[in-house]
């Protein structure tokens, strides 16, 4: 039995370490809670058009104000100027906006500085901001980092 006891010690803490990872990596996967967001298609009677409004899950909604980061894909704005960056869950070829994804894949983040550098179409960054959700501005994206930064990681 004694033979036994390290190697049932490292089992367990090996399992208690793995279980810690994943419930850590779990609450930080912000793509994995912005995919449990449900869209419910309502008309808009200003465009009188339908939309997609969100219907976001309680979990999610605990984020809310707080700050979070979000790794993704980097897609372009046509106003380079400005402090504002749009990342994806996916490249641009499957983005929202190009390939069809759903709204729950983008996020914009409204930066506090310009970046010091440009960043490629589909680079991978993190942006990191106070969460913001969106429900009825059809405007502006679902999901928003406000004061946000971005860097590569």
């Amino acid at each position: 039995m004694k033979r036994f006891t390290p190697f049932l010690f490292f089992i367990g803490f090996s399992a208690l370490l793995l279980g810690s990872l994943s419930a850590t990596a779990l609450k930080e996967d912000m793509w994995a809670l912005f995919g449990k967001t449900r869209f419910i298609e309502k008309l808009n009677r200003e465009y009188n058009m339908y939309f997609l409004y969100p219907k976001f899950p309680d979990e999610l909604m605990e984020y809310a104000g707080k700050e979070v980061e979000v790794t993704g894909f980097y897609i372009p704005l046509e106003m380079n100027d400005a402090n504002i960056v749009v990342i994806s869950k996916y490249p641009m070829a499957e983005c929202f906006f190009c390939g069809g994804a759903g709204p729950e894949s983008v996020v914009v983040g409204y930066l506090e500085k310009k970046p010091s550098r440009r960043f490629k179409v589909d680079e991978i960054v993190t942006v990191k901001g106070r969460l913001q959700l969106n429900e009825d501005d059809i405007d502006e994206l679902n999901f928003i980092l406000k004061n946000a930064s971005i860097y590569k990681k």
